[in-house]
């Protein structure tokens, strides 16, 4: 059977090689997802993802048919309500949003299982976020930003300077990799579905570092939000997790993964414009340097790369959208 989309309703998509349909069929509304490229991480890891969560009372997309072969699934819809649709409005309470963002992420974080069963009756087991991986995704910064600003010559000596720094960081972070990742953890992917918060686009999750989805959260480029409301969500995600952890490992892993994080995601918007022509996610690099700039001013272990940054890029060269 193939996909008639003369039938169904595109909704917005994602920076993803997928695309979303809305079908509404005797007042029952679903999601088609359909994906060509990368298209066993887009349907069938992320139904196993979804599956998982759900085993384990977490509210995420439920399949309700798959046809593989024809590059689609059929899965729950969750309506439109997303946290960052929410977060816009002028009379919502933000810290309460943020809040019940939280509370979904430490019950995702409470998840022991790393192994489910996809559709097609195959185990899939979550691999871990190795320092390798983070390491990878960090350099998207040098392969797509700093080449458009860098002169050929100067590039070579600046990789190799700011490779050194980031194996540094990433040599200093002090949590385990046990820990349930969901990696997109951010206010669009975040929705509020009869009274309760729902997460999407669960297909990248791995196995790592409990701060990467809390910086994921609090430093979201997506949406600007000041530092009392940042500090705020920190602090009510720490009083419910401090008998687990060190605070200072904590706050120390935060920063790092948080600086790494916006430095990977100002490569993948240059990407997108650059390899994909998917232009509007260049308007969000200013803010993304702003939080790289948040929490490298103030730590001295981002003493070397902030220097490498400041002289490399200029104010001018960060507000370019």
């Amino acid at each position: 059977m193939k996909l008639d989309k003369s039938k169904l309703k595109k909704i917005k998509g994602d920076a993803s090689f997928r695309s979303f349909y809305r079908k509404e069929k005797n007042n029952k509304r679903s999601i088609i997802v359909y994906a060509i490229k990368e298209k066993e991480k887009n349907l069938l890891i992320y139904d196993a993802i979804n599956k998982l969560l759900i085993k384990n009372k977490v509210l995420a997309p439920k399949l309700y048919k798959e046809n593989y072969k024809q590059n689609f699934i059929e899965i729950e819809d969750f309506g439109d309500n997303t946290v960052f649709k929410l977060l816009k409005k002028k009379e919502s309470n933000k810290i309460d949003l943020y809040k019940q963002s939280i509370n979904l992420l430490n019950k995702i974080q409470k998840i022991k299982q790393n192994k489910i069963k996809n559709f097609k009756g195959v185990n899939y087991k979550i691999s871990t976020y190795s320092n390798n991986k983070l390491f990878n995704e960090a350099t998207l910064f040098m392969d797509w930003y700093a080449k458009k600003y860098i002169a050929k010559k100067k590039l070579i000596i600046f990789n190799i300077k700011i490779n050194k720094q980031i194996k540094f960081l990433l040599s200093n972070l002090k949590l385990k990799n046990d820990i349930l990742v969901h990696r997109d953890f951010h206010v669009s992917n975040l929705m509020k579905y009869k009274k309760q918060f729902v997460t999407i686009d669960t297909q990248d999750a791995l196995i790592g570092n409990r701060a990467y989805d809390l910086a994921s959260l609090i430093d979201d480029v997506r949406f600007k939000s000041n530092k009392k409301l940042k500090d705020n969500v920190y602090d009510y995600y720490l009083k419910f997790n401090k008998n687990k952890i060190n605070k200072d490992d904590l706050l120390n892993d935060f920063e790092i993964l948080s600086v790494l994080r916006n430095m990977k995601i100002i490569g993948i918007f240059a990407r997108l414009a650059a390899r994909d022509k998917k232009m509007k996610y260049l308007k969000l690099i200013p803010y993304a340097w702003k939080l790289i700039e948040l929490r490298i001013k103030n730590n001295e272990i981002f003493g070397d790369l902030k220097r490498m940054l400041d002289f490399s890029f200029s104010k001018e060269i960060r507000n370019l959208k």
